[in-house]
């Protein structure tokens, strides 16, 4: 399994902000000091301008550039714009991985999910997964699948790839919640499945269940995961119920789908984050 990340993520901060340096450090960690996984360490890879332009209008790229913030969770950090360009190559990377047979994972902030066509948001500058799966599509994969499954609706993603041909969104999630999107479908190609705050830990599953149901009809030849582990019962932005052995579960269901796939970190601010990471790494990998 191919982790891919860059030591300079953990350079940017503010006081008080959950986006935090610590969710990468402690993570690496872990993940150098355990026995159980054989891993594999790589950077992102270099990112051109055009394939940003896939996602993202010019108006955008320009504005992350600058120094104005876009609202008071979303701060026009010092490099922000070299940051955010590295979680895409960790993307493009993890895709690129997975396409050649290896799975894959994306440990690398900021986070993406939130980021529209022309609004950087909720932590996240650049859409780093809906980027990744327009450009494997460019590659030649036909059938791209997103299941995001973080606690906040991907409201980034479905406004990018909504009513694309070749595209399917699927996002379980809170709500209400932050955005306070998703509540239901849209287009052709965006299934959302909200999620009441605190359900119990089987029904959540069940939920999860359907939205795989909706995944393997579609019948993708790359499926792109946006991994947020905000869904957990001790994350503090949130009322997910999920424990770690349901991380595990969603690894172990990813697998199961039988085709390759791609993680990218999203969300996920509890202190347990690593551990959570760890069990679900351990079930994509079997």
């Amino acid at each position: 399994m191919k982790i891919i990340t860059d030591p300079r993520c953990i350079e940017y901060s503010s006081p008080g902000h959950p986006e935090r340096p610590e969710r990468i450090s402690r993570t690496t960690a872990l993940l150098k000091s355990q026995e159980v996984l054989a891993l594999t360490w790589s950077g992102p890879l270099p990112v051109d301008d055009s394939i940003l332009l896939r996602a993202h209008t010019p108006q955008h790229l320009a504005r992350v550039q600058g120094s104005s913030d876009f609202d008071a969770d979303t701060p026009a950090y010092p490099k922000i714009w070299d940051h955010a360009r590295r979680s895409v190559g960790g993307a493009l990377q993890a895709s690129q991985a997975a396409r050649a047979g290896e799975s894959s994972f994306s440990l690398l902030r900021p986070p993406g999910h939130h980021a529209t066509r022309d609004r950087a948001m909720g932590f996240c500058y650049l859409n780093s997964v809906a980027i990744a799966a327009l450009e494997a599509q460019a590659a030649g994969c036909k059938r791209v699948a997103v299941f995001d499954f973080d606690v906040h609706h991907g409201n980034g993603t479905e406004d990018i790839l909504l009513d694309k041909p070749g595209f399917i969104c699927i996002s379980v999630h809170q709500h209400s919640c932050y955005p306070g999107t998703g509540l239901t479908n849209r287009g052709d190609n965006s299934f959302n499945f909200p999620v009441h705050p605190r359900t119990p830990r089987a029904e959540y599953r069940g939920i999860l269940s359907s939205a795989f149901d909706v995944l393997k009809k579609f019948k993708p030849n790359l499926v792109a995961v946006s991994a947020g582990f905000d869904a957990y019962a001790r994350d503090p932005l949130a009322e997910g119920t999920l424990e770690a052995e349901d991380f595990h579960w969603l690894g172990e269901t990813i697998r199961e789908v039988g085709v390759p796939a791609f993680s990218v970190l999203e969300g996920g601010y509890s202190s347990d984050l690593p551990e959570l990471i760890l069990a679900y790494l351990k079930g994509l990998n079997g």
